[in-house]
């Protein structure tokens, strides 16, 4: 009996796969709509108010329960 040549992908040797592996990135990459300049500076304003108003509020819960926690068992 002999051998038949793989003819699946897991039976390639690894430069092949590589190779396979890019390939498909790259057209899986061509596949992405990519946001405009405008999108992309809206988008990073959003996340930046987003994290200033979460940085608030612990800030906030930070400093009630510190002064609870100095109420509680004294400085």
């Amino acid at each position: 009996m002999s051998e038949a040549t793989p003819t699946t992908v897991e039976g390639k040797n690894f430069i092949q796969r590589a190779i396979n592996f890019v390939r498909q990135v790259i057209a899986e990459l061509k596949k992405v709509v990519w946001p405009t300049r405008f999108q992309l500076f809206n988008y990073t304003v959003v996340v930046l108010v987003f994290v200033v108003i979460v940085a608030l509020i612990i800030s906030a819960f930070d400093f009630i329960f510190t002064q609870v926690a100095i109420f509680i068992f004294g400085s």
